[in-house]
């Protein structure tokens, strides 16, 4: 073993061969001499004769190195002196130098090729490699990203998966995105599907990124164990639950029937589904989405889960989350947790975000192509996002900021916002609110029976589910408002004397900017 990396030291045919005709002839072997980039000039131990070889690591891997072109022998200071124009050992790495002694009384001396000596060590030296080879592969076999064929069946098979024959079913499933979700929704390797009446079980067999803006995404399934053979076989359109829920994913559907695979399952597929099955044994936790945030640069600030005290706790199977991020990252945190959610968990992650879409009005330069003026929109809603990027947690957005940004850009001479709309992120309504309507719906329906009243109040407030935050928008106006915090005026807006707090429950948060071309009309200036 190399003690360095602590993996199996590679032996390649001509180096042993090296080895044992220096050792043959009664010189030294491998003598290790430690490399300092700040010295050229390395004596050996002993007197040498002549170099035969100098093997070590340069860049991180293993190399031999070239006599007369990496490094020569000095015979005046018997050492080895490197070239800095040649290849040179990683700094402060080992190299080992096999050289003839001066005065060697090994009774062997012809090594050339075709002799006695010379045909017996090679043939030594091969069977050698073969055996370093062998105790390498053994070696790799034991690792699930290494391991091929038979050994990778055996390394997974502590986690008691199989290798999927060609009797499985494979296909293709559809993921269509929720349309109130935005940012990117991680499909993992492994979710399972399965029909409206729960018969047959399939996994997907790859991970599947749904992009921002992207409506919809294939995933290639495969039948689960037990639905071997003709029991994987389904009509199109008969997948269409999911037993995973998936933030984000609002349903999906096979569009086509599923059919016996053509192959085994590769070791690929293998390997994908051995790393789900680790994951889901340690990535199920608190700790590690806490983790994951706290590296995409977040912070976690309260937590719903069945577990929480009972103002915060969630219904079993789910967990949000919300956290403190600027609103650039969030997709990425969002990203992040999914990937490491546990299997039939649904996370949601939620932020403190004000969202505001400004409607503008704007004129520009006469002349421009419809290209142009394509740019010029695309110019003015940079303008406005990097306005807004600069905002911290708490900052508004000035209306006269916003009207700045926008006339800033080349080729517009004029601009106007006409409308701003507003929302909030959804962190759920007051509980004494949601509990109130709970009572006088089911007192409305128990008639005027005192018991039937106090059973249908005793209902309500032991059935009321937990409020946890969701992912969606709340309309809310009164975050649009005057200089002086009153309601903006139509007025004002226009005149850009207005701003959006980022206040949510109370609580600071950070405004977001939701604008499309469709937002902005452009107006060519009519000459007088």
């Amino acid at each position: 073993m190399n003690e360095e990396t602590v993996t199996l030291i590679e032996r390649p045919y001509q180096e042993i061969v090296d080895d044992v005709l220096t050792a043959i002839v009664g010189g030294v072997v491998n003598e290790p001499i430690i490399f300092d980039i700040k010295s050229d000039l390395y004596p050996l131990a002993e007197p040498a004769q002549d170099i035969r070889g100098i093997t070590g690591k340069a860049s991180g891997r293993h190399h031999t190195f070239l006599k007369e072109v990496d490094f020569t022998f000095n015979i005046g200071s018997n050492g080895v002196e490197w070239d800095s124009r040649g290849t040179l050992p990683d700094d402060r790495s080992t190299f080992h130098v096999d050289y003839f002694r001066q005065n060697s009384r090994s009774p062997l001396t012809d090594i050339n090729i075709g002799s006695v000596t010379r045909t017996l060590s090679e043939a030594i030296s091969r069977e050698i490699a073969t055996v370093y080879h062998q105790v390498n592969l053994a070696y790799l076999s034991g690792f699930i990203d290494t391991a091929e064929g038979r050994s990778l069946e055996l390394v997974v098979a502590i986690l008691g998966l199989t290798r999927k024959t060609k009797d499985f079913a494979i296909g293709l499933v559809t993921f269509f995105r929720d349309a109130a979700s935005f940012g990117n929704i991680a499909i993992p390797e492994g979710t399972l599907l399965t029909t409206a009446k729960g018969d047959v079980i399939f996994e997907t067999t790859q991970p599947r990124t749904l992009q921002q803006g992207q409506v919809r995404i294939d995933a290639p399934i495969r039948a689960s164990k037990a639905f071997k053979g003709d029991k994987g076989k389904v009509a199109a359109g008969a997948i269409n639950q999911m037993m995973q829920p998936i933030a984000g994913i609002a349903r999906v559907t096979n569009f086509d029937a599923t059919f016996l695979g053509a192959e085994d399952e590769t070791d690929a597929e293998l390997r994908l589904r051995a790393r789900a099955a680790l994951r889901a044994l340690g990535k199920g936790t608190l700790a590690a989405l806490s983790r994951v945030i706290f590296e995409g640069r977040g912070k976690l600030t309260e937590v719903w889960d069945p577990n929480s005290p009972p103002d915060h706790r969630a219904t079993l199977g789910t967990v949000v989350l919300l956290i403190e991020a600027e609103p650039e990252r969030f997709a990425s945190l969002n990203t992040a947790v999914q990937e490491t959610r546990a299997a039939g968990v649904q996370a949601t992650l939620v932020s403190r975000y004000v969202f505001f879409k400004p409607r503008i009005f704007a004129t520009i330069a006469p002349g421009l192509t419809a290209a142009g003026k394509l740019k010029v929109a695309d110019e003015i809603m940079a303008a406005l996002q990097a306005y807004v990027d600069g905002l911290g947690s708490g900052e508004a957005a000035e209306g006269q900021k916003l009207l700045e940004a926008v006339q800033g850009v080349d080729d517009v001479t004029q601009a106007l916002i006409v409308d701003v709309i507003v929302w909030k992120s959804d962190l759920s309504r007051p509980a004494s609110e949601t509990l109130v309507d709970a009572i006088v719906t089911a007192v409305q329906g128990a008639g005027s029976d005192p018991e039937a009243v106090r059973q249908a109040i005793n209902t309500a407030v032991s059935q009321t589910p937990p409020l946890v935050p969701t992912s969606t928008r709340i309309p809310d106006r009164t975050l649009l408002q005057a200089p002086d915090g009153s309601p903006a005026t139509d007025t004002q807006i226009e005149s850009g004397d207005f701003q959006v707090v980022p206040l949510v429950d109370g609580q600071p948060g950070w405004v977001v900017l939701d604008i499309e071309p469709a937002d902005i009309v452009l107006q060519e200036r009519v000459h007088a």
